[in-house]
This record gives C-alpha cells, sequence and structure tokens, in this order.
C-alpha cells in the first residue's frame, strides 16, 4: 500500500475539512487504536504529534509512513485503512480549497472586493 497523502493528512488533523473530516480524523484514530489478532497495541505517537502540529509536513509524512508500515505487517489493518483512505479521499475531493490560492488586488481605488471559496446561492453586496 503506498502511503497515504500527508497533505490529506494535515487538512483533516487541522480541521480544514469540517465536520465530516473531523469524523473521518476520529475514524482513523479508532482504526489505529483496534488491537491486531496478535493483541499487541500499536502506538499512536505519530497521530498524536500530528494532531498537535497540524501544519507540520514532517509529522504527517511519519505517520503517513507508519500507517504504511503497519498496513504491510497487519492485513486486516491494511483493508480497513484501505477502505479509511477511499472515504477520505473522497471528503477531500468533495471539498474545495485543496490547492495554493493567491489573490492580489493593487492599483487604483477598488470598489467592494468578496473573496470567497463555493458559493451555493446568490451573493448581495451593498444594497
Amino acid at each position: 500500500m503506498d502511503p497515504i497523502a500527508p497533505e490529506l493528512l494535515m487538512a483533516l488533523a487541522g480541521g480544514t475539512a469540517g465536520a465530516a473530516g473531523e469524523q473521518i480524523w476520529t475514524s482513523l484514530r479508532n482504526l489505529i487504536r483496534r488491537r491486531p489478532s496478535d493483541g499487541e497495541p500499536y502506538e499512536e505517537s505519530e497521530l498524536t504529534a500530528l494532531a498537535e502540529a497540524a501544519a507540520s509536513a514532517g509529522r504527517a509524512t511519519e505517520l503517513a509512513e507508519a500507517l504504511a508500515l503497519r498496513a504491510r505487517q497487519d492485513p486486516a489493518f491494511a483493508e480497513a485503512l484501505a477502505a479509511w483512505r477511499r472515504e477520505a479521499e473522497a471528503l477531500e475531493g468533495m471539498r474545495s480549497g485543496a490547492g495554493d490560492v493567491r489573490n492580489v488586488i493593487s492599483g487604483g481605488t477598488q470598489g467592494t472586493v468578496v473573496q470567497t471559496g463555493d458559493v451555493h446561492g446568490s451573493i448581495n453586496v451593498g444594497g
């Protein structure tokens, strides 16, 4: 199994994916806490470290690598992680703002400026 994209883990850890993302993050924590058939518990230190510093690409990469390693060692975990990944990536694909955005307003006098993401409905500015 390829490692999960660190950017996806960072978005979920940082709460940028909204309530659905929080649920998916919680389900990952629950998945990690699940004991394998041999009964030895797994560490969740990488998950906790990323939760404490969600913008850390290094911590996200460490978590992705730890998940991939565990998936190679535990087929049942690999199957559950693959299902989790499909759900998380579907959420990531639905939300906007996944890429970098750069807005520049320059020169002269501007009137009303509106900066927004997805809009579902009308926007009324002024009167």
